[in-house]
């Protein structure tokens, strides 16, 4: 909890702070599935993939100068999954990225981008677990350190209104549990544009 917490403020921060030293600002919410192998992890012997459910977020950049800017974004799978057929649990990305937006016209621009983030792995029990400060939650965690690289195509539909399809591949360190340490999350957002000379 206290992750999504600060990745909300994050977002937040984003949204308040940067539109004063920004010159175009970008938010969005979005959907999509994700993609990631299905053979055995040579290391941990583990057989079970990330593939599968509808993942759901939302994100936001800031462009600094020109073309360059930020951006970080979160998104979780909507329903859980059952881990080894026994134990729910809902796996939950997030990342801090360096993006590069080039706008074509006035209606399509691309971006790129790449930067660092987590992988969440949270495991649901019966009951909870409380830690020494008195927070309590129905799940365990398991964090694992990941690089991502992606882009998007952004198609204004209309003013500053855009949709943007898009993908992402996360470079996932030590994922035990799954039998891979990447996966490739693809779909769509719907966003808008703040600022900016399109």
């Amino acid at each position: 909890m206290r992750k999504l917490i600060a990745v909300g403020s994050m977002w937040w921060i984003l949204t308040l702070v940067a539109p004063a030293y920004a010159q175009q600002v970008d938010l969005s919410f979005g959907g999509g599935a994700l993609s990631a192998p299905n053979n055995t992890n040579t290391f941990s012997g583990a057989n079970e993939s990330l593939s599968g459910g509808t993942y759901v977020g939302f994100g936001g950049d800031a462009l600094i100068k020109k073309h360059l800017g930020f951006e970080a974004e979160v998104f979780w799978r909507t329903s859980q999954g059952l881990y080894q057929s026994q134990v729910p649990f809902r796996p939950v990305f997030y990342d801090f990225n360096a993006i590069y937006v080039k706008q074509f016209s006035k209606r399509v621009a691309v971006e790129a981008l790449a930067g660092i983030g987590a992988e969440s792995l949270r495991f649901y029990q019966g009951g909870y677990n409380c830690d020494a400060y008195g927070n309590c939650s129905n799940y365990v965690s398991s964090n694992h350190f990941m690089g991502d690289f992606g882009g998007g195509i952004k198609l204004y539909a209309w003013k500053n209104l855009f949709v943007r399809p898009e993908a992402r591949l996360y470079l996932i360190k030590d994922n035990v549990e799954f039998n891979s340490s990447f996966a490739v999350r693809y779909g769509a957002s719907v966003g808008y544009t703040f600022g900016g000379s399109r």
